[in-house]
């Protein structure tokens, strides 16, 4: 535990508190909460006495056939093809889950850089070993890179789109490329979706488990925690290759058992209400997105953002050789403005998550207005 990384946004979140007044770019939350209908169902729930109870390991039938139902219209994928569902605590179980069902000890995982912290972080408690490969200047995966990474010990390749922490939705002729490579080479492919509905400007998600050969070695991890506004249910699920059925069930009991049962309630409400719950906020985020991207841009040459296409996050690069771990207490501390230092997602130079999911059209110029005046004074020039 000592060499794994500690978890950046507890550490940030402590400056902020230290600093009352702090406009947080940090945590990748939304400004909305959940649906009513499921904030009514769990009140419903907690009367009844099952809501109490132990439940099912693998999730709430209503739940898992509202996830079969909305996995078959969004994303593709049928599960009779040769895959099962479980609901988690949240999509970070989910991944805990697939690492330990499908490593031992010393194998390989990879993970496309950047990469999301907690990803690592679950390799390296599993014993094994996180593998870092380089994407393109846009984000975009580098298959050549991904296949010369391969070793008789690699298990995995991880992908995420719409990326945490670039905002890159990764194309889908890539995703297919992989996913190709790992059914050839006989290695999963965990794909990370939590973001599946925020993509802007014409771009889309793809799911790879749709894919009519994923079944048996693809994952596909989705959670509620972003679309509904609903993070501190944990809810999440994933769907995972038959085989590996019993191996996934044995970590989700020693360590959930079950997970929550009124939270599973309002998740099956909240999927009865479906993506067009989410739709009016995403379309307000790509207006906000397009505010962050044109701010950040004024800071050129001092710091560069490609143009992010999902998600709700921007991954600045600052020309200049900082540590970005103490930009990101400065900016906290002389700014009020909270970003994330890109070391935690595996950049090697002085990069920051900008996360704008939080922020309404009345707060982010001011946010980002504290961020790009802060930078500029911190690197000596203002924009």
């Amino acid at each position: 535990m000592d060499a794994i990384q500690a978890p950046i946004i507890p550490i940030v979140g402590g400056w902020i508190r230290e600093t009352p007044g702090t406009i947080s770019l940090g945590q990748g939350v939304v400004h909305y909460g959940p649906p009513a209908v499921a904030v009514d169902a769990v009140r419903d729930a907690l009367a009844s006495s099952f809501a109490h109870e132990y439940g099912d390991g693998g999730g709430l039938a209503v739940l898992v056939d509202a996830i079969r139902r909305k996995l078959a219209a969004d994303n593709g994928i049928d599960l009779a093809r040769g895959s099962k569902v479980m609901v988690t605590a949240g999509a970070n179980m989910a991944f805990m889950h697939a690492v330990l069902a499908i490593t031992t000890p010393g194998d390989d995982v990879i993970l496309p850089v950047p990469f999301y912290f907690n990803h690592e972080m679950a390799i390296e408690m599993a014993g094994c070993r996180a593998v870092r490969v380089p994407t393109d200047e846009r984000y975009q995966l580098r298959l050549d890179a991904i296949e010369q990474a391969i070793t008789p010990r690699t298990r995995a390749i991880v992908t995420i789109s719409p990326n945490n922490p670039s905002g890159a939705v990764l194309s889908e002729a890539s995703l297919c490329a992989l996913n190709a490579l790992c059914r050839a080479r006989g290695i999963y492919h965990i794909a990370d979706e939590p973001y599946e509905y925020f993509t802007y400007g014409g771009v889309r998600h793809f799911s790879p488990g749709s894919l009519p050969d994923a079944a048996g070695h693809t994952f596909s991890i989705y959670s509620l925690s972003k679309a509904y506004g609903m993070p501190g249910w944990r809810v999440g699920y994933v769907v995972y290759p038959d085989a590996l059925a019993s191996g996934m069930m044995k970590s989700q009991d020693t360590i959930l058992i079950n997970p929550t049962i009124a939270s599973q309630v309002g998740a099956a409400a909240a999927l009865g209400v479906g993506r067009s719950y989410c739709e009016p906020y995403v379309r307000e985020m790509a207006s906000i997105r397009d505010i962050v991207v044109s701010e950040l841009s004024s800071l050129a040459p001092l710091a560069t953002v490609p143009a992010a296409d999902g998600a709700f996050y921007a991954l600045l690069r600052v020309n200049a050789n900082l540590d970005p771990v103490t930009i990101a207490e400065r900016l906290i501390r002389e700014h009020k403005v909270a970003v994330i230092p890109g070391t935690a997602f595996g950049m090697d130079g002085c990069y920051f998550r900008v996360a704008f999911g939080a922020l309404q059209k009345a707060t982010v110029a001011e946010g980002i207005g504290r961020l790009v005046t802060g930078l500029g004074a911190l690197l000596g020039s203002r924009p």
